[in-house]
This record gives structure tokens, sequence and C-alpha cells, in this order.
């Protein structure tokens, strides 16, 4: 799967989170200024990117693609997370849900090696940095 730029869960999925969001990741140091977005039909999404158009956070060229295939490989990666979280059935709140997605996507990013020093695959190293994190053997 493709690297995680950022997650951000929200209670509604409206032009405003959606714009909250793409500030969130465009503002990051790892994220290159995209040339091209890649989402699904989503209706939020084209008012969230002209609403960044026009406050200057993306550039004018910058294309909106919307496809119900083409991001696939992102929805994918949503499978384990879903998987993960079926057996829980349900979150007692909004906040302990957060809470819970936080950590997931950590671990995540940790296993696809997008910690400095951490490569992907390597346990032994993935064990070692969450011993070191929280005093704990994985």
């Amino acid at each position: 799967m493709g690297n995680t730029l950022d997650f951000m869960l929200s209670a509604k999925r409206d032009g405003k989170a959606a714009a909250r969001f793409f500030r969130k990741v465009l503002k990051a140091k790892h994220t290159p200024k995209p040339r091209v977005i890649t989402v699904d039909k989503n209706a939020a999404y084209p008012v969230a990117v002209e609403a960044l158009k026009a406050d200057e956070t993306l550039a004018a060229e910058t294309e909106l693609r919307q496809s119900k295939y083409l991001n696939n490989i992102i929805e994918q990666d949503h499978r384990n997370i879903k998987r993960l979280t079926k057996s829980m059935m349900g979150f007692g709140s909004f906040n302990m849900a957060r809470q819970t997605l936080r950590g997931i996507e950590a671990m995540s990013m940790i296993r696809k090696g997008q910690v400095k020093g951490i490569s992907q695959g390597d346990s032994v190293s993935q064990g070692k940095f969450i011993e070191e994190l929280f005093g704990i053997s994985a």
C-alpha cells in the first residue's frame, strides 16, 4: 500500500471537514504540492478544493480527479482497520473512536516502514521501536 500522508476522523463528511483535512495534510513538511488529487465521488471534495484554490493553499492548476476506482489503493488500506474495529461492535463515543483509530494508524505507519530508521518488514526494529516508545515488549 502507499504511504499514509495523514488521516482525520470527522463527525461530518462535508466540504468544511474535507478542506480542514487537506489543509492539515498540505501544511506538513513531508507533503509536496500535488499536481493531481484523486478522491472518490463524494460531493464534499470539489467544494473543498475550490476553497483551497481560492485561498491559494492549492495551486490553481491542481487537478481534482474524482473516480470510483482510481482511489481503490487508498480504500484497500482501510480494509485492515475495518477488520480490527468490526469485532469491537462500535465505539462508546466519538472521542474513543478518534483515539483508537489514531493508535491503529500509528501502528500501520510503523508496519509500513514510515518511521525514520525502520524499514518495512523489519519486525525486529519495529518491535524495538515500540518497546522504546512504551516500555513494553511487542
